[in-house]
Order: C-alpha cells, then sequence, then structure tokens
C-alpha cells in the first residue's frame, strides 16, 4: 500500500506542479491584498504552503544538493535549509523523502535529451539509447546509485521508457523480451556509471589520477609478484596495464562491455528465441 500511494502521489504531483504553481501565484496576490486591508492588525502564524515556493523548486533543490554533496546528503532537513524554511513546511510539498528522490530521478528523466533515428541499425539505436543514459549518469553521478527495481512511475520515466523501447522497433521481440533486453541494456550503464564513480572517487582520495597510479605502480608490477607463481597474472596485468596507461579505464571498459552487450542482443535478435 505505502508504494502505491508513493506512486500516485508522484504522478500528482508531477502531472499538477504547472497548474498548482499558477494557482498559487494568484493565492499569493489574494494574500498580499487581505495582508493590505487588514493593516495595523496583529499578524497570525499561519501554517502551509510559502508563497513562492513550488514542488519545482524543492525538487530542484534537491537535485542541486545532491550534485554538490552527494545523495547522502539529501534529507528533507536539509532541503529546507538550503530553500530558507523549516522542514515541516517541505512536507507541504513532498510528502517524505522517498517521494523527493523519486521526483527528482523522474525530473532527470524528464529533461533527457532523447533523438529518434528510427532509419537508423538496430545497434545504433541501442548504442544512442546507451549513450543518453551514460552522459545522464555522468552530469548526475547519484542518480546511478539509486536502485533500479522501483523507478519512479511519472511523466519522465514514462517518456524515457517509451523511447527507449521504441529503439528495439523492427527487431522481432515480443513485449516481455522486448523489455527485458532494455533492462539488460539500461543495467550495464548503470553498472558502468557507479564503477566510474568509485575510481572517481577512490582517485579524490588518493590525490592522484590513474594514470599516475600507474605510471609511479607499472614498473614495480613485475617485481611485486612472483612471475614464476603467477605467469599469467603478471604478463596480462602488465600488458593491460602498458596498453590502457591505467590498471582501469572507464572508457575502454564503458566500450568493450557494451559491444559485449550488444552482441548477445544479436544473438538473441538473429535467433528469435527470448530463451538464450
Amino acid at each position: 500500500m505505502g508504494e502505491t500511494r508513493r506512486t500516485i502521489e508522484l504522478l500528482w504531483l508531477a502531472e499538477t506542479t504547472r497548474d498548482a504553481e499558477t494557482t498559487r501565484g494568484a493565492d499569493a496576490e489574494t494574500t498580499r491584498e487581505a495582508e493590505t486591508a487588514t493593516a495595523g492588525a496583529k499578524p497570525k502564524s499561519k501554517r502551509g504552503r510559502r508563497p513562492g515556493l513550488t514542488v519545482t523548486r524543492v525538487v530542484e533543490a534537491g537535485i542541486t544538493l545532491a550534485g554538490a554533496e552527494g545523495l547522502d546528503a539529501v534529507s528533507m532537513r536539509r532541503v529546507a535549509q538550503e530553500l530558507g524554511v523549516v522542514p515541516m513546511t517541505l512536507y507541504t510539498y513532498v510528502p517524505d523523502k522517498g517521494a523527493l528522490l523519486d521526483l527528482m530521478l523522474d525530473r532527470l528523466y524528464l529533461a533527457m535529451p532523447r533523438a529518434d533515428h528510427p532509419d537508423r541499425p538496430w545497434r545504433e539505436r541501442l548504442a544512442a539509447v546507451a549513450e543518453e543514459n551514460r552522459r545522464l549518469y555522468g552530469e548526475h553521478p547519484w542518480a546511478a546509485s539509486l536502485p533500479a527495481s522501483r523507478p519512479p512511475l511519472g511523466p519522465g520515466l514514462m517518456a524515457k521508457y517509451e523511447h527507449e523501447l521504441r529503439a528495439f522497433d523492427g527487431c522481432g521481440l515480443d513485449d516481455v523480451t522486448r523489455d527485458s533486453a532494455l533492462t539488460f541494456l539500461i543495467g550495464f550503464v548503470q553498472a558502468q556509471a557507479r564503477s566510474e564513480a568509485e575510481v572517481r572517487a577512490a582517485a579524490t582520495r588518493a590525490g592522484d589520477t590513474d594514470f599516475e597510479w600507474w605510471a609511479e605502480r607499472g614498473p614495480i608490477f613485475q617485481v611485486v609478484f612472483e612471475q614464476h607463481r603467477y605467469p599469467t597474472a603478471t604478463r596480462v596485468g602488465a600488458a593491460a596495464g602498458a596498453a590502457l596507461g591505467a590498471a582501469y579505464d572507464p572508457g575502454h571498459a564503458y566500450t568493450f562491455g557494451l559491444n559485449r552487450v550488444l552482441d548477445g542482443l544479436a544473438a538473441l535478435i538473429e535467433t528469435g528465441d527470448p530463451r538464450r
């Protein structure tokens, strides 16, 4: 029941934000007129929504905070602080932190650039979908850390889902297989984004880049490890590090992995057998 209610709240908030903002503007004007008419009267303490504050502003504040300090920094109290209001005021716009995170992610989905190229080969269309998601996670790393099993069922997700499913048009997949293939593709991109974020965080903590790390440690690789005891690991590790200039190259890992994902989907599409 809780998840159902959250979904309903998300849809309602997302779809009525524009109308609600217009109404609030009118309400604010009415309030100002009423205050003028009763000048000199002792103001009464009021609870509820603040004039000028909107669901959109609350969500954007959460996105800005997550981008600057990470997802752990996002809380109802902290977002309220960033907006200059008391925490209880925030709850009149967003029911809880879970709904706030849903709205934040859905807003990113709604703003994603999406280009349809139905005339392009399916492999290029899927690579474009993957790149769109990779760009999203690159600009908003915190989004990749949110669980994919229960996505926000808002207009942003639905627009994104529709666009990405259409990339499989003409591939001969049934509906369930099409959904599974998309989940497989996006799951790879999300996992890769998480790995890239971890690499960047580690480099920041260490104060050096992967290239600098390997330049310092690469020459002693064969000295530290016993070549006779670990001949394959020593040879392959040294060769890969020398070729990539790092122990781990996110760009290479993404390109290599995406090609393997597309190869796997090619086998599925060519056979038309969802059991493969």
